[in-house]
């Protein structure tokens, strides 16, 4: 069944409107709550940490087929605390966090952080001699999964992409000059915040589209508001830009797509959808692709593997056992 463009160009407006970090929040932002991380919002006792390009890797596991984990905008490694958990005694795991997140320095430079990162992942793989990873990303972390797929697919046993799509939802019949006005407004939104209005952006993100528990939105939205607004600005623009649609005609590679779905907010859309056209809706946006399949999870919002762990694990599992 088609999604009607309303419904479309609905979670468009209100995906942009959320990543520009202009939200009000339903709770103040305190600075004990912004401070809060500390060792145990992550996997505990990692093997080793290092950097690669631009990228802060952690590698967890020594034994077992390795899997690649990069977290979506704004996010550290702390998004896949759980994810690690589950797969580090029959995985080798490796984090990575971008450039600009999570108290990650921004690279000099003016490179496209697009190019940089799938060039970091690059030099992670060859250097570090993973054979066949998984590759896992959240949102942004699954487009450039699927980018790297699309580059790279003789390196990688399959991608998983968690509500991260190989064109922005809702872009996909937007003319590109028109899809770049849009990029350059979001960016010099989100760039010129404050750090304040950045961080309770962030806050107000999680409590609207990013988890569905209240005291779980407060305080992840308390770590990704300690990322540099500038480059989620610059990242949040080269995806709302990117459609990688045509580069994925010839990678024969299994895909996942993890579509979450909550019931109460897809209501509140004029043009309601059921869980089924979601699904389906992200099917066509994968529709280059021959080996693309899509799960829905549910009640989930776009943080799937924090709404749904145990869900999550077992699709995930499910998929890299099958592989």
């Amino acid at each position: 069944m088609r999604i009607h463009p309303l419904c479309r160009l609905a979670a468009l407006a209100m995906a942009i409107a959320a990543a520009s970090t202009l939200h009000a929040v339903d709770r103040p932002v305190s600075a004990p709550v912004a401070a809060a991380a500390s060792a145990a919002d992550y996997a505990a006792n990692p093997a080793e940490t290092f950097s690669v390009g631009t990228l802060k890797v952690q590698r967890y596991g020594d034994h077992g087929s390795p899997v690649i984990l990069i977290p979506g905008l704004g996010s550290g490694a702390w998004v896949w605390k759980d994810t690690v958990e589950a797969l580090r005694k029959n995985h080798v795991v490796y984090t990575v966090t971008l450039a600009g997140f999570d108290g990650v320095p921004v690279p000099t430079g003016n490179g496209n952080l697009f190019d940089r990162a799938d060039d970091s992942l690059l030099q992670l793989i060859h250097g570090h001699k993973i054979a066949k990873p998984v590759m896992v990303g959240h949102s942004l972390g699954g487009t450039l999964a699927l980018r790297f797929a699309g580059e790279h697919a003789d390196l990688l046993a399959g991608v998983v992409a968690v509500d991260g799509l190989p064109v922005f939802p809702g872009m996909e019949s937007v003319p590109q000059a028109q899809r770049v006005g849009i990029a350059g407004g979001v960016r010099s939104k989100i760039a010129a915040s404050t750090p304040e209005a950045f961080a309770a952006g962030q806050i107000a993100y999680m409590q609207k589209i990013g988890v569905i528990d209240p005291a779980a939105a407060l305080r992840y939205g308390a770590l990704n508001g300690r990322s540099d607004a500038k480059a989620v600005a610059d990242y949040m623009a080269d995806d709302l830009i990117s459609d990688l649609r045509p580069s994925l005609k010839n990678v024969n590679l299994p895909i996942l797509e993890i579509a979450p779905y909550n019931a109460p907010d897809a209501a509140a859309i004029p043009m309601k959808a059921t869980e089924a056209q979601k699904a389906e809706y992200y099917g066509s946006l994968l529709a280059t692709a021959p080996n693309a399949k899509v799960v829905s999870i549910s009640p989930a919002r776009h943080f799937a593997m924090l709404d749904q762990p145990e869900k999550f694990r077992q699709v995930l599992t499910d998929f890299i056992d099958r592989i």
